[in-house]
């Protein structure tokens, strides 16, 4: 009898004990959001997964939940020079951006606008064989397929040549590449220096897993640049038009911001190689009147720049607002800024993949365009291939592009670059687009049962880890 009631007085402080254990960590995990100003809809989602799966939320957190972290290991905050002396501010989204320390806008004498995927890979081969003295590459996916063996077989070409060639690759978005090197050894043997951005089985202490390089530079001879959402692969770009490649959008520049997206790739490839970089300019600087901002995000800036001006541009719109996204997963303050557009008059216009690529998303975008199209703000989903394009529209007075997703990861914790155009030519090319994607789409969500609506609200809380 005694044993007996040992056994239970034993199992019931192993519980409590446990109990008050979970309570403790709980509570250090409140604390560290709190300290970090995490926002309440993601302190919410953590929460809510500790209480629910917490042996699985809590380890899962201290690995995946912090992005501006405060330590040794971090990479150093991102400040692009201001090339200009100028006061011609374009509009109140470029002032905006100013008073976040921003570079001003600066004149460009060439922009390109490459709609599909045989523009992009014909454009970027006429890069690399053009290039006389360098050749850099930052991307996000690089896999090795007959797309891409065409393109190092170029790189390998101007190695053996001398150009000088950099590729940062992140190791998360490249995995297959990160594992299987030896598919590089011809093209660093040849001269060219490749490095992963946090690898993954190195300097476990310095390396955050949810922390990725989602940004895609190519920079030739300090003069031009290719930016936007391709990266290099079979799916994104190719020698002839197909079906089952993604549509997605870059663009060429030439003139004065090539040297600030030279600043983003330099800081990213000392922090994963320790090496500096100089820009050295071989041609004289021909300016144009194409007026362009560059605009870094992620853990590597102060402050979340690019989500706070999106918002602030979202209230100021005073036509319309068009939003091209492969993945949308706002917050619930982007949600109210929309709908109070769509109040105002605004012409608020959202077009997505009918499909995504990845089955999750597709279930947790779903209720927030639901709120959307409830509200009156027409919703577009396309039936083409994988919409993988950004855009994202304010009225005729700026377009902005790069690699940015309309989506918590991409506004909080990705390294990411937008450009913010202010050209009334581009930006009309760009509706233009807009206008042939929305010919291509359906229109409106599908109508769905209470229960699945109410899983699809459900899986909000998944939405800040997304």
């Amino acid at each position: 009898m005694n044993e007996q009631i040992n056994n239970n007085l034993t199992d019931i402080f192993f519980y409590y004990s446990l109990v008050i254990f979970g309570a403790l960590l709980t509570l250090l995990v409140l604390i560290h959001m709190l300290y970090h100003r995490r926002t309440p809809s993601s302190i919410i989602a953590w929460l809510l997964s500790i209480v629910l799966v917490p042996y699985i939320s809590m380890p899962l957190y201290f690995i995946i939940g912090s992005r501006k972290r405060k330590n040794r290991y971090k990479k150093s905050n991102l400040i692009l020079k201001n090339r200009t002396t100028n006061n011609n501010i374009q509009n109140s989204i470029d002032r905006v951006l100013r008073d976040y320390g921003i570079a001003d806008a600066s004149k460009n004498r060439e922009f390109k606008l490459l709609f599909n995927a045989a523009q992009t890979y014909n454009e970027l081969l006429n890069c690399i064989n053009d290039a006389k003295k360098s050749i850099y590459l930052s991307v996000y996916i690089f896999e090795y397929d007959t797309v891409t063996k065409e393109i190092l077989k170029a790189l390998v070409k101007k190695a053996k040549e001398g150009v000088e060639i950099k590729i940062l690759i992140d190791s998360l978005g490249s995995i297959t590449l990160y594992l299987l090197q030896h598919r590089l050894k011809e093209l660093r043997d040849a001269g060219a220096k490749v490095e992963f951005f946090m690898p993954l089985f190195e300097m476990p202490f310095r390396n955050y897993i949810n922390l990725r390089n989602h940004r895609k530079i190519y920079i030739f001879d300090n003069e031009k640049v290719l930016s936007g959402g391709a990266n290099l692969s079979n799916e994104y770009l190719g020698e002839a038009y197909g079906k089952k490649r993604w549509e997605d959008i870059m663009f060429l520049i030439e003139g004065s911001s090539v040297e600030q997206f030279f600043e983003i790739f330099a800081s990213d490839w000392f922090y994963a190689s320790q090496e500096k970089l100089e820009f050295k300019q071989y041609d004289k600087e021909i300016q144009g009147d194409i007026f362009l901002q560059v605009v870094p995000s992620g853990p590597d800036m102060n402050k979340d720049t690019l989500y706070e001006v999106l918002l602030s541009a979202i209230y100021g719109a005073k036509e319309k607002i068009f939003i091209i996204t492969p993945y949308f997963i706002p917050n619930n303050a982007l949600i109210q800024a929309l709908i109070i557009a769509h109040h105002k008059g605004v012409d608020v216009k959202l077009i997505t993949p009918k499909e995504a690529n990845h089955i999750i998303v597709n279930l947790v975008r779903s209720s927030y365009m639901r709120e959307l199209e409830e509200a009156g703000i027409k919703i577009y989903l396309y039936n083409g291939s994988m919409l993988h394009a950004k855009a994202i529209l304010f009225d005729s007075s700026c377009v902005v592009l790069g690699s940015v997703n309309f989506d918590n990861r991409s506004l909080f914790l990705n390294y990411e670059v937008a450009t913010f155009v202010y050209s009334a030519k581009v930006i009309k090319e760009i509706e233009k687009w807009t206008k042939g994607l929305i010919s291509n789409s359906s229109f409106g969500t599908k109508r769905v049962s209470g229960m699945k609506r109410v899983f699809e609200n459900m899986m909000r809380i998944l939405a800040p880890q997304l």
